[in-house]
């Protein structure tokens, strides 16, 4: 009678001797994940500067030690493969190394399609032949003609690839997009398609900007995850590589309180010369116009700003006074929903 294999829990290999980490605190060691992030966030130098540290042994991003050096197989489906060349040799000046001597292969196909069992079979063989340590697929959008929306069509996709890692004891980096505008949500949630893209990796990488900032996310299946740590892209000549920021932390924009906009308001027009219009101020303030009509409005009824025909102007005892609002009471008349109650 044919039935599956099994052990007792106490009979499992006891891997404890494996190297538990590829990068340290960043991919796990033969895991597969995703690298997301909206457009233009610097994914595929971040997948290049970590073949170049799988490679060489070198720290990922001069910050994140590798617990080994192997051979690393590249496929850049939309990059110039003399951009890549050139990508490369800028993150190995800032590495110290030389890509002369560095075991990183690229797949130099002009297509390489998942959905195709004769490139599946051709990807497992080249895999097979090299025995990387890491495999970088950049971007998945360009390995299928599936609909990523579809979990019933990119399952099969992301199990040949949980097979090849398992199989060839490779970990797999999958370069994908998140959704445009997507910077409130959870990052994993962010990532465009089936939600089967997050619930995939073992090792996930977020890239986003927040303002002129770069942050990098870190999320783990099985360790401890980092949130915002701040990189840049950094130019040395004509070499360019990421490298974290030292001595900064951008903090969670969630967990930072929002300026009053009155206090953004009398400070901006504290550093004016003289009067202002309404539309001037709102491209100061960056604030939306019904918001600005709003505060101006309170601020006219406290006696802080008057309007006269040159525009808007602080009056002489706000021009000389702090900027200080205190938080406005909740009526103990209301009952919480922004209705008065009615006197019995």
């Amino acid at each position: 009678m044919n039935r599956l294999p099994v052990k007792r829990a106490c009979d499992l290999t006891d891997s404890a001797d494996q190297p538990k980490w590829l990068i340290e605190g960043l991919w796990a060691d033969q895991a597969v994940g995703i690298l997301g992030g909206e457009p233009k966030c610097c994914k595929s130098f971040l997948a290049l500067d970590m073949a170049v540290s799988v490679a060489s042994g070198a720290d990922c991003l001069r910050r994140f030690p590798v617990a080994r050096s192997a051979p690393v197989l590249v496929f850049p489906a939309e990059d110039a493969l003399a951009v890549v060349r050139k990508r490369l040799e800028g993150i190995c000046a800032a590495a110290r190394t030389g890509l002369d001597a560095l075991p990183i292969y690229v797949i130099t196909a002009p297509r390489l399609l998942l959905d195709l069992p004769c490139d599946r079979e051709q990807l497992r063989n080249t895999v097979a032949a090299i025995k990387p340590a890491l495999l970088i697929l950049d971007p998945f959008i360009r390995l299928h003609r599936s609909d990523e929306n579809a979990s019933k069509e990119m399952a099969p996709l992301l199990g040949y690839l949980r097979q090849l890692q398992r199989e060839l004891h490779v970990a797999v980096v999958l370069v994908h997009h998140a959704r445009k505008g997507s910077g409130a949500k959870r990052p994993g949630q962010a990532l465009r398609g089936s939600s089967d893209l997050h619930g995939w990796g073992d090792s996930n990488l977020y890239l986003r900007r927040n303002s002129t900032h770069l942050l990098l996310s870190v999320e783990h299946r099985a360790a401890p995850c980092q949130d915002n740590i701040p990189i840049e892209l950094c130019a040395n000549a004509s070499a360019l590589a990421l490298a974290v920021k030292t001595g900064e932390s951008e903090p969670d924009p969630r967990a930072t309180p929002r300026q009053d906009p009155r206090q953004r308001v009398i400070q901006a027009m504290k550093k004016l010369d003289g009067p202002v219009s309404i539309q001037r101020l709102r491209k100061i303030c960056r604030i939306r116009t019904a918001t600005l009509c709003q505060t101006l409005s309170i601020l006219k009824d406290q006696g802080r700003v008057i309007h006269g025909s040159d525009g808007l102007s602080l009056t002489s005892a706000q021009a000389n006074a702090d900027v200080s609002f205190p938080q406005t009471p909740i009526e103990s008349s209301g009952n919480g929903n922004g209705k008065r109650l009615t006197d019995p």
